[in-house]
């Protein structure tokens, strides 16, 4: 965490002042627009076409690998993004223990490492415990959607939801809203692997 503090970020990087506390989503962008947040934004493909397409509304990129968010923070300062930001922080933890309640109008979570492996399947992201904390961070009627190439990961995703309980399943066809290919759904698609996705709704309050 030090290095980070550290280190001079790019304008387009977002580095709270305190890696411990819960920020407020001012922080990151002071106007006041609706919150996306993309979970592991990979290079960016995703979370600046929607940031273009979108100037209306905030996207925060969160991606652990520091010379990614580097390339992301570039590619929005070259495009000239105010609405676009990258974190470097592992996902969980920052939806855990960073966003405050009620703060993010979408989640994205495209293409996340699927641990194949029986014996690695406790490192999924999507657990019960990780659907407490999008439950506490989402707005009331807020959306998370998610995408994966891996059929078995899919289903346990399917699984994890219908016992969780409190989301509503949206239909989520290719024509719904925009919404462009993030660099691995290219790759997956280029090697003819087809992808799944699901869309979940936070009831109203």
């Amino acid at each position: 965490m030090e290095e980070m503090k550290q280190r001079e970020p790019e304008n387009c990087e977002f580095m709270p002042s305190d890696y411990f506390a819960q920020f407020t989503t001012d922080e990151i962008f002071d106007n006041g627009a609706p919150l996306e947040v993309d979970l592991g934004c990979g290079d960016g493909s995703f979370l600046i076409a929607m940031a273009q397409k979108y100037p209306e509304r905030n996207f925060l990129g969160i991606e652990r690998l520091l010379g990614r968010v580097k390339k992301v923070a570039k590619k929005a300062d070259r495009a000239g993004l105010k609405n676009c930001k990258v974190l470097r922080l592992e996902s969980k933890y920052t939806i855990e223990y960073l966003f405050p309640e009620n703060s993010i109008d979408r989640l994205h979570l495209l293409c996340p490492d699927p641990w194949p492996k029986a014996r690695h399947h406790r490192r999924r992201l999507v657990q019960q415990d990780f659907l407490n904390c999008i439950d506490k961070v989402l707005k009331p009627g807020a959306e998370f959607c998610f995408k994966t190439d891996h059929p078995e990961y899919f289903e346990w995703v399917c699984e994890e939801m219908d016992t969780f309980k409190k989301f509503t399943k949206l239909e989520w066809n290719d024509d719904t809203f925009f919404y462009p290919k993030t660099d691995f759904q290219v790759q997956w698609e280029a090697e003819g692997k087809p992808m799944h996705q699901l869309r979940y709704q936070k009831p109203e309050a």
